[in-house]
């Protein structure tokens, strides 16, 4: 085990993706109870189970939840406070993508990513300090992308919204310290998927040739990472990104 959550709890969006169901193993493993959140409901009930499979959790909870609905999103966190007792670890990792190329990108692309990535985060994060205040200890990450410091074409708009979102978390932190409660950032870079798997070779190839390590991160490569900032073992670090991307940026 690498650290202890026993007693902790822990709500996850996005929970029903890949990173997300690997944090939640991950989380579970280690002690805490889960709840993951998506706005995919099949996906959720097929997560909840290989999480339960996996981590050896007899119950995982799940809620359905669309993060472009702002009553939705205000109302998620104690929703989640209800099934559980209290969240003590927020892992806002629910995001989407529009990608275009800038001149063909409209305010719509720009709006519907920014209030996922960015606004969602806000609100639900609001009620989560609320709760977490009270009770003097809360671990809020926050995922961002190695594109918020690099840059990529056609991404204009989540660029915009990620690297918003470190800036975000680094204000929270400042304003939150004091009340124990510590708000970090995990940076993924190329994480290998189903459509990573079908490119050609040859543009394979030429995407891994600017990573270091020479290969695209398993999701499990960053749970591991949130996994560390949701312990209490993390206790000292607060306002960081932890860049977990091959070497493809080295801030």
């Amino acid at each position: 085990m690498l650290f202890s959550l026993d007693g902790l709890n822990a709500l996850i969006t996005g929970g029903a993706g890949a990173i997300g169901k690997k944090t939640a193993i991950e989380l579970a493993k280690q002690g805490a109870g889960i709840i993951i959140a998506d706005i995919r409901q099949d996906a959720l009930e097929s997560a909840a189970e290989e999480i339960k499979s996996q981590s050896g959790k007899d119950v995982v909870e799940i809620i359905n939840c669309n993060l472009l609905d702002t009553e939705n999103t205000k109302e998620l966190f104690s929703k989640c406070e209800e099934k559980l007792g209290q969240i003590d670890i927020l892992v806002n990792n629910a995001g989407i993508d529009r990608d275009k190329l800038y001149m063909k990108m409209t305010e719509e692309d720009l709006d519907i990513v920014m209030n996922v990535n960015l606004k969602a985060i806000f609100t639900l994060t609001k009620s989560a300090v609320m709760a977490m205040s009270k009770r003097k200890f809360g671990r809020i990450i926050n995922i961002s992308s190695v594109v918020s410091f690099i840059g990529n074409p056609g991404q204009v708009n989540y660029c915009a919204s990620k690297a918003a979102l470190v800036g975000m978390s680094k204000a929270i932190a400042l304003e939150y310290a004091k009340r124990g409660i510590t708000v970090n950032c995990v940076a993924p870079g190329a994480i290998k998927t189903p459509m990573t798997d079908v490119v050609s070779d040859e543009a394979r190839e030429r995407f891994l040739s600017k990573i270091p390590l020479g290969y695209m991160a398993d999701p499990i490569e960053i749970a591991y990472a949130i996994c560390f900032l949701a312990s209490r073992e993390s206790s000292y670090i607060t306002g960081q990104t932890i860049h977990v991307n091959g070497g493809m940026y080295m801030g």
